[in-house]
């Protein structure tokens, strides 16, 4: 009995960390998006500290001459704390996730799992980190930041696919199996969407499109797809060095609110067939609903012009449909077999 009690309190505090982790890596995401879009990227120019101190206090001085200089600048005192506080609570997630890796390599055998998903969680967050650290030394390179953006959001799904494994749900059918390579697509169809989304708001051509659902009063307007998808590029620049065009900007944005038509779409239509099955019930409809969302917010950041709420919450959005599809791939790969069990089932056992 002894043992069977400690098995199930190594569980628990297992489960509690992986969704603490959890639910801090989603708001991290989000505060991400927030200091992107409040222009706090290079609120401390410098990386790991703030001109090379631990804090913005210690570095007053340099931070008042850089205001001084530029008062329209990147660099203010309120910036500085945003962007210091985003890289403050990135490293207690990178500490979250090491305890995480700890506890599943030393009670790998009580949690009957394998620990290279935690190991893999561990490494991920280590690169993210190092894209953070570029993104401020790239001076905001679009290419840079959208691949921070997506190690975010790829950090994300591992942590859910994670927590998939420990919460008890409903038993999903063995016949649900059949859709588990239409959930990865989903998920990957979702991903191409976010990269779209990080590049439209990497280059700051949110507003390249003033009018929905026609753009400029066309349905294809002058596009420069060459300009606009160049990767290797400084911000708001050509790889020539000249600034980019309109054109440029307008094809960034328009491929981003077509495709979306795409997405919607085929979510929709997995969110509705999977919806049927019980164990995917709750991630279906949630993947539904948010995606109705999504589009609104989306639609309503052109007619409003690109608020800041608004605008982080759509990344939110995003965040929330990457877990959802991750949920519903991780169920639908183990459809048929007995879910996690709660503690309760653990103690009784």
């Amino acid at each position: 009995m002894t043992g069977i009690s400690h098995a199930a309190r190594v569980r628990s505090r297992y489960r509690k960390l992986v969704f603490i982790t959890l639910f801090l890596t989603l708001d991290l995401v989000m505060f991400g998006a927030f200091v992107r879009l409040s222009d706090s990227g290079l609120g401390c120019p410098d990386w790991p500290g703030c001109y090379s101190s631990f804090s913005p206090v210690g570095a007053m001085h340099h931070i008042r001459e850089a205001a001084q200089t530029m008062p329209f600048g990147p660099v203010t005192l309120g910036k500085a704390w945003i962007e210091m506080i985003h890289r403050y609570v990135g490293a207690i997630l990178g500490m979250l996730i090491i305890a995480i890796m700890y506890m599943a390599w030393r009670h790998r055998a009580l949690l009957q799992q394998t620990p290279l998903l935690a190991t893999v969680s561990f490494v991920a967050v280590c690169v993210q980190g190092a894209f953070g650290a570029w993104t401020v030394t790239h001076k905001l390179m679009p290419l840079i930041v959208t691949i921070h953006l997506l190690g975010g959001m790829g950090l994300l799904a591992l942590l859910t696919w994670l927590g998939a494994r420990q919460k008890p749900h409903e038993p999903v059918p063995a016949e649900a199996a059949r859709w588990r390579l239409a959930a990865v697509l989903g998920l990957l169809v979702l991903a191409v969407q976010i990269a779209l989304g990080g590049w439209v708001s990497t280059n700051y051509a949110a507003l390249a499109c003033l009018d929905y659902p026609t753009c400029h009063g066309d349905w294809v307007p002058e596009m420069d797809f060459h300009g606009g998808f160049s990767l290797v590029r400084g911000l708001g620049e050509l790889p020539s060095g000249e600034i980019i065009s309109q054109s440029g900007l307008t094809a960034i944005h328009w491929v981003h609110r077509n495709f979306a038509v795409v997405v919607f779409v085929y979510l929709g239509w997995l969110s509705h067939r999977l919806g049927r099955y019980e164990g995917l019930r709750g991630p279906a409809r949630l993947l539904g609903g948010v995606l109705v969302l999504q589009v609104l917010t989306g639609i309503a950041t052109i007619f409003l012009q690109w608020p800041l709420l608004l605008a982080v919450l759509h990344n939110g959005g995003a965040a929330v449909l990457t877990m959802a599809c991750t949920t519903l791939a991780v169920r639908t790969a183990r459809a048929g077999r007995q879910p996690p069990a709660g503690d309760d089932k653990i103690l009784a056992s």
